[in-house]
């Protein structure tokens, strides 16, 4: 049965097939009339707010479950007592987003039977939920150049009034007519030549489209904008730093054009009252990065919560995480909103995990905080003209911030410890500085969950050390990286983290570590349980009490996105895209999976990186590893467009280290190894092999040791 399995598996991946029905993929421009009429796809109406508001069960209509973000489930069919009888009912193959740039991170939605997920290739489909059938396919074909130095990554969809919307890596917002997949408009929300792209899922609520832009590693002004949704026609803009006469341009200097180039990018799918009018974010770094002194001030709305008005996008309260961040300490977990009483008053609260590694808990009506946010003395450097205090939230952080054991390498004093000992906010200059949380965080992307009948919050994070320098970047220009510095890993080993946290008190209740990062969403049921995936290609099932795992399932590749659940014709279903990633060593694929508890193909065999032993870090243990047999020359200018795709998000345009916080390159490497590495990977570099050939590699690496490590 294992071996019919995988066979039928690589077919399944080569031909765009689904396991359990005759799969088919049309390119919707070609075959649009014909898909309306036999797929059968229910148009969505166009939402009402009360629609949206509700707990998902038969559907799951937008980005976060319901307009709240909590990707809670009501659903108890699969809970505690069975989910270890569940088995894929079939598996579906997209044929695309398997490239060495692409990162599947994408929620699914459901919506009366039909399934509506992008990939990393910025490619949409339609999928049948009972068979696994594609019904439609929709190619994004983003510009080539856009989306550097994040790598190609799509966070899914949205819907309502019979469209679908994405947002693609180029910075095009493009609305698809959900039965056929045809385009019904499509605009350049700003030009990716400049920097900007979309990478979170866009939100459909009250005839708008509301989209947030990245961009923040390349030196633009982060923005929110709103279009509508029938027409395209843009309907308000939210800058997220603020211009001159405008609420926080004092925190940016008064003199040049700082601001103009000052980052702040969204991440996530925004959180929405209705009863309030609100719409809420979180938003990305500073521009530069790690550059401080060009930037003197506070720097808002960046590493900040804001409220804006749904209607208008008019400015209505903001709360700073971090001040004049120069970590890369920004906050792409999205908003969750909740009701609860804390110390015996009822509340309309929200919390978002930030990288910091710690939960900040606010009054969504005022953005005033909960539970204490105290204002706390920090180290300073004033050639990075660091900020004074930085706000502490009362209660337990998610992930340790301080380092407590010296790392190898390490830049140490007299006595053999660490500026600061390693602690967060410790500051930096043009000495290497160790510090944790690292860029990775604390918590980064992948979404939390939250469960409102016992106010718990479900956080993945990542206990990892990271590195840091700080160089004058120069002046921004269009496209160009605007980092200001670098940053990577220490030699030592990761460790993910997953907790609950009581938002009432900001406690944990429990918490457990990983042997290699966490870097999937979750959702949480009624049942019991936590859905939540791993980089090495599992979904597993978590008992909400303890963390305690009831279940794992081994799909084909990294499941770092977030599961979908729904009930259909009667039965509970659990749906997810194993598609890998950039930054957590997710082998790439281009799997939906879909589970039922009357599924009947059973999980991969776990291998031996599910249970590993020492190797998950840098600094882990290693056997040697083969050089790869090339078949000519290496050719560095060729090697320079392949690194460019798949290198430079991790280890960055210098090779002296990027936004992944991969390793530096400029160490001294030797040809052979640096070839040898990328080949087969190792720790969090992944395997190239299967994706370039040992002469594309090669080439890459002749370009890592000719000219970067030449021009350091």
């Amino acid at each position: 049965m294992r071996a019919r399995l995988l066979i039928e598996l690589a077919a399944a991946a080569l031909a765009g097939m689904a396991l359990g029905g005759a799969a088919t993929a049309q390119d919707a421009s070609a075959a649009a009339d014909t898909n309306a009429a036999v797929t059968g796809i229910q148009a969505a109406p166009a939402f009402t707010a009360a629609q949206l508001l509700q707990l998902p069960r038969e559907n799951w209509l937008t980005n976060g479950g319901n307009l709240f973000n909590q990707r809670y489930s009501p659903l108890t069919l699969i809970n505690r007592e069975n989910v270890g009888q569940l088995k894929a009912l079939w598996r579906a193959g997209m044929g695309s987003g398997t490239g060495p740039g692409n990162a599947g991170q994408a929620q699914i939605l459901e919506y009366n039977g039909t399934l509506f997920v992008s990939n990393g290739a910025n490619d949409v489909f339609a999928i049948d939920v009972e068979t696994g059938r594609i019904l439609w396919t929709f190619h994004g074909n983003p510009a080539p150049g856009s989306g550097t130095p994040m790598g190609h990554s799509n966070r899914g969809v949205a819907l309502g009034d019979g469209k679908v919307f994405v947002g693609q890596v180029d910075a095009r917002l493009t609305a698809l007519d959900q039965r056929t997949g045809r385009i019904v408009w499509q605009v350049q929300t700003e030009p990716w030549q400049d920097g900007f792209s979309i990478t979170a899922a866009p939100l459909y609520y009250d005839g708008l489209v509301i989209q947030g832009l990245s961009g923040g590693e390349l030196g633009v002004r982060g923005r929110v904008k709103a279009y509508d949704a029938s027409t395209g026609t843009l309907r308000w803009t939210f800058y997220t730093v603020p211009g001159p006469g405008e609420t926080g341009h004092d925190t940016w200097p008064q003199q040049g054009d700082a601001w103009e180039h000052g980052g702040a990018a969204v991440w996530q799918t925004p959180a929405v009252d209705p009863e309030l009018g609100l719409i809420y974010f979180s938003t990305g770094n500073p521009g530069p990065n790690l550059f401080g002194s060009v930037r003197k001030g506070d720097n808002l709305f960046t590493v900040s919560i804001v409220a804006v008005e749904a209607k208008t996008g008019k400015y209505r309260w903001h709360f700073q995480q971090v001040h004049h961040d120069i970590w890369d300490y920004d906050s792409p977990n999205p908003v969750v909103l909740f009701d609860t009483t804390i110390k015996g008053r009822k509340v309309k609260g929200l919390v978002e995990v930030s990288k910091t590694g710690w939960a900040y808990i606010l009054d969504r009506v005022t953005g005033k905080p909960l539970i204490g946010i105290n204002e706390r003395a920090v180290p300073q450097e004033p050639r990075q003209a660091t900020a004074a205090t930085q706000p502490y939230p009362v209660g337990d952080a998610i992930v340790p911030q301080q380092i407590d054991i010296v790392p190898e390498g390490a830049l140490v004093d007299e006595h053999g410890r660490l500026p600061n000992d390693g602690r967060i906010f410790t500051p930096y200059f043009d000495r290497q500085v160790m510090v944790k949380p690292a860029t990775m965080g604390g918590a980064n992307w992948p979404p939390s969950s939250y469960d409102p009948q016992t106010h718990t919050l479900y956080v993945c994070a990542t206990d990892r050390i990271s590195t840091f320098v700080s160089k004058d970047p120069g002046a921004p220009g269009p496209n160009k990286v605007y980092m200001g510095g670098s940053f990577g890993q220490a030699e030592a080993n990761d460790r993910g983290i997953f907790a609950a946290l009581d938002v009432t008190t900001n406690k944990l209740v429990w918490r457990q570590s990983w042997r290699e990062l966490c870097y999937s969403g979750s959702i949480v049921t009624a049942g019991g349980i936590l859905f939540t995936g791993r980089a090495d290609g599992r979904l597993t099932a978590l008992d909400t009490r303890n963390g305690a795992k009831l279940w794992e399932f081994m799909t084909d590749a990294g499941v770092n996105t977030t599961a979908t659940t729904f009930e259909n014709k009667g039965k509970q279903y659990v749906v997810v895209h194993a598609g890998g990633g950039v930054f957590a060593n997710g082998k790439r694929g281009d799997g939906i999976w879909m589970f039922s508890l009357d599924g009947n193909i059973p999980s991969l065999a776990l291998p031996g990186a599910a249970r590993r032993g020492p190797g998950a870090g840098p600094g882990g243990a290693s056997a040697a590893l083969p050089i790869p047999a090339t078949t000519r020359p290496a050719n560095a200018q060729q090697g320079a467009a392949i690194y460019r795709n798949a290198c430079l998000p991790c280890h960055g345009e210098t090779g002296s280290g990027g936004t992944g916080g991969g390793k530096s390159l400029l160490e001294g490497q030797s040809h052979d190894t640096i070839l040898a590495v990328s080949s087969a990977g190792r720790n969090n570099m992944p395997a190239f092999k299967s994706t370039y050939s040992a002469d594309d590699l090669n080439d890459v690496t002749a370009y890592i040791t000719t000219v970067l490590q030449t021009h350091k």
